[in-house]
């Protein structure tokens, strides 16, 4: 693949930001975060369904952020964010942060049987031919994502944003709490959810049955009987995995259970399998849009916190060149 060089100077305008119609909101309140406008720019799809983007005004030697989350529609969010990365590129901007709340493809992360993709490794290239020079995303869910990018950039994480809610609203009404991780895949990032609640932490051990979304829960390493569990991921899909958590978690004797998790992809009937379980609170972010009607399935035992300040703060400090460890003590 060809890279592209440039920049060498590295002097960069004023931000500049765009949003994608898969994030029109988020997108909004970043920008209302940095008190800056959007900038304007038009999409079409034609009836052939191929995209066409025109930009409403110059972007010469800016500094330019195109927010644009990558869920459903997965295909036409992606398409639309490469093609407006490469009409920016073509425009001459300065620098180009693709900022991806929720990455698509990250569970196709290793070549884990014979002859099969490693997509994710193949958006960050297409991100990278396109015409990033850098790039923001929130809690992929394999960290080895970051090694796909030859670019730059910033992978954050929002279960600090999360913890603190639990912490400051939910703990109070909590007996002898403690953090369940969804699998041992997420057992890492499950101890971090624990270390910032000050909690101990239980892990379930499943086995993924095939290729589908399918798999089967197979036992609770820990203790969680008499106490309330809060079950943390990084996304739920459709439901079928948290479902498995918690009747492992009430077969073991749970009291109330918690879900906490970033990404809130919820498809086909995910947020009516949610509704249908035993659950006190859900917590989450507007990393991925959620529909009046999956809100309304959950109504009541929903809160969605925001990714923007997190997502804003970062725009602006990369813009000045300024630490981002800094705002989590790193």
């Amino acid at each position: 693949m060809t890279r592209h060089v440039h920049h060498d100077l590295k002097v960069y305008g004023g931000i500049k930001l765009f949003v994608g119609t898969g994030s029109p909101e988020l997108g909004q309140k970043i920008a209302d975060y940095l008190e800056l406008p959007v900038s304007e720019r038009e999409v079409l799809e034609f009836p052939n369904e191929n995209l066409f983007v025109k930009l409403g005004g110059s972007v010469r030697g800016q500094d330019v952020y195109v927010i644009q989350t990558t869920s459903s529609p997965v295909h036409r969010n992606l398409m639309e964010l490469l093609i407006t990365i490469q009409t920016l590129r073509l425009d001459s901007a300065a620098r180009i942060t693709a900022v991806i709340p929720y990455m698509c493809y990250g569970r196709s992360d290793k070549k884990d049987q014979p002859r099969v993709p490693i997509t994710a490794r193949l958006v960050a290239d297409m991100i990278e031919a396109a015409g990033a020079d850098r790039y923001m995303t929130l809690d992929p869910h394999a960290a080895q994502v970051q090694g796909f990018f030859s670019i730059p950039g910033d992978v954050l994480t929002a279960s600090h944003l999360i913890s603190a809610y639990i912490n400051h609203y939910l703990r109070a009404g909590m007996k002898n709490p403690v953090v369940v991780s969804v699998d041992l895949g997420f057992a890492k990032k499950g101890r971090n959810y624990a270390a910032e609640m000050d909690l101990p932490i239980a892990f379930i051990e499943k086995r993924r049955l095939g290729n589908d979304a399918k798999s089967e829960a197979l036992t609770l390493i820990g203790d969680v009987k008499d106490r309330d569990v809060i079950i943390v991921d990084d996304e739920v899909d459709t439901g079928g995995s948290i479902a498995q958590a918690v009747n492992v978690a009430k077969q073991n004797g749970a009291r109330d259970v918690y879900l906490a998790f970033v990404h809130a992809i919820l498809s086909k009937n995910g947020a009516e399998r949610l509704a249908e379980l035993p659950i006190k609170h859900i917590v989450t972010t507007d990393s991925v849009p959620l529909s009046l009607e999956k809100k309304k399935a959950l109504e009541g035992r929903l809160t969605v916190l925001s990714v923007a300040p997190l997502l804003g703060e970062v725009i602006r400090r990369a813009h000045e060149g300024r630490s981002v460890g800094e705002m989590f003590n790193e």
